[in-house]
């Protein structure tokens, strides 16, 4: 069954759902003035999330998907560090209050690229402007090969919990096809690094589908990773976009693996991960079972956001820096992506936003059983429906997608109750798509549903 599975939806290009609607939606009808009023709108008493996005890094991995620029000189960094700081203010004047900070994300790119001096003068600078407090929790995104000692002090002096660290494949053969050489040894010296400065929560990112990956190759990344002791992992799928992310042209696509590859590449890395105790989060994350994101798994408590499986239940995000995304009660804003044009716009005392959408009272509903779908692969419908003032068959009369996963075989529906099949669960968004209102399915900016 799992085989016909795979030829039916495997190679379906389809969100990783992250976001309901997803980016392709936003548009420039939403701008700085409406940011605004959303920004003013949020309560005073509410927690929110703030996300830093620093978009460079000293070389380009081949098959990134991010929006990053590479740089060997600090100049450009300091530059857009001066523009991240007038948003910052601009952001906060905006909201007209002091507002309460749950969680902190610094993503990239690589934002380790700065200074140590650089980054504790940041994270002062944030506290200036939004109520951080010592329950508030820090993570930073790191490229291992790029940590210093100066910046693992820095990182614990700035109160930093949790640090994501790129591992991808510790395969050679991988790492030259990818432009991106990585010693398990350096990996381990950047890990003892952070934990003797009190970061004591560490992330690793691990990568399936890459040219020249094997089976046994994945088997033994995991294997090299876990010896590492990490709290948990984040395992994608690589996504080929070569008319979207240029760079990815400078793959070979001849040793890229096929859809059953892709798939048994996958189930070996989960199988590796659970037997050595990690319990699997959602559709690819694993982690320790007294790590919070494991609780949150096993009590209904997980969130999903662009930073993937999260404990984070705040409603507003706010995204800062280039090309950032944010979340509030009223829709999803988008920063300019060009760094000089988000520079331009910030620097002159404006809101970066260049497109954004506002959601309907029918998204918050297909939002919410998204989430549920990605997080438990299962959602009470009609529960959900009567929460968002919807007729219980308001999402399943017509359905034709969600009919021919039925018969497939993929899901059950019992009192408004649907569930995934677990050893369907590797194909979760295609369940997911079927309650997207707006999903193209001949869209190549996806990557593969397995």
């Amino acid at each position: 069954m799992q085989k016909n599975l795979i030829e039916k939806y495997g190679d379906a290009r389809l969100p990783r759902y992250t976001s309901y609607p997803t980016a392709p939606r936003f548009s420039p009808g939403i701008g700085a003035g409406t940011y605004g009023d959303w920004l003013a709108a949020i309560p005073a008493d509410e927690a929110i999330s703030l996300y830093l996005h620093i978009p460079f890094c000293r070389s380009m991995c081949w098959y990134c998907g991010c929006h990053t620029s590479i740089t060997t000189k600090d100049q450009p960094i300091m530059d857009y560090l001066d523009g991240l700081k007038a948003e910052i203010r601009t952001v906060s004047h905006a909201a007209g209050k002091r507002l309460q900070v749950g969680q902190v994300h610094f993503g990239g790119g690589t934002p380790t690229i700065m200074q140590p001096e650089e980054f504790l003068d940041l994270t002062a600078f944030l506290k200036q402007h939004f109520d951080l407090s010592e329950k508030s929790e820090i993570a930073v995104e790191i490229d291992p090969r790029r940590l210093t000692i100066e910046m693992s002090e820095a990182l614990g002096a700035a109160g930093v919990a949790r640090a994501s660290l790129g591992v991808q494949s510790f395969d050679p053969v991988v790492q030259k096809a990818i432009n991106r050489i990585q010693s398990i040894e350096e990996t381990a010296d950047a890990v003892q690094g952070l934990r003797a400065n009190g970061v004591h929560s560490i992330n690793f990112d691990l990568i399936y589908g890459l040219p020249h990956q094997t089976v046994s190759s994945c088997i033994d990344t995991a294997k090299a990773a876990i010896a590492m002791k990490p709290d948990r992992f984040a395992v994608f799928g690589y996504a080929h976009i070569p008319s979207f992310k240029k760079h990815q042209r400078l793959i070979d696509e001849n040793a890229l693996p096929d859809m059953r590859a892709r798939n048994a590449q996958a189930e070996a890395i989960a199988d590796t991960l659970v037997a050595a105790g990690y319990s699997q989060i959602g559709l690819d994350h694993f982690a320790l079972p007294a790590d919070d994101l494991a609780q949150a798994a096993a009590t209904g408590r997980l969130h999903r956001n662009f930073q993937g499986y999260t404990t984070d239940a705040c409603k507003t995000l706010i995204g800062l820096g280039a090309s950032a995304i944010g979340r509030t009660a009223n829709g999803y804003v988008q920063n300019e992506v060009a760094i000089g044009q988000y520079a331009q716009r910030v620097v002159s005392g404006q809101l970066a936003t260049a497109k954004g959408y506002r959601l309907s009272p029918e998204d918050g509903l297909r939002a919410a059983v998204i989430e549920r779908l990605m997080c438990d692969f299962r959602a009470d419908i009609a529960g959900l429906s009567a929460d968002h003032g919807f007729a219980d068959d308001f999402l399943l009369s017509g359905n034709v997608a969600l009919k021919q996963l039925k018969e497939d075989g993929v899901l059950s529906f019992s009192g408004g109750m649907l569930d995934v099949r677990k050893d369907c669960r590797f194909i979760i968004r295609a369940v997911a798509a079927a309650f997207d209102a707006y999903l193209d399915q001949s869209a190549r900016s996806y990557s593969k549903a397995a």
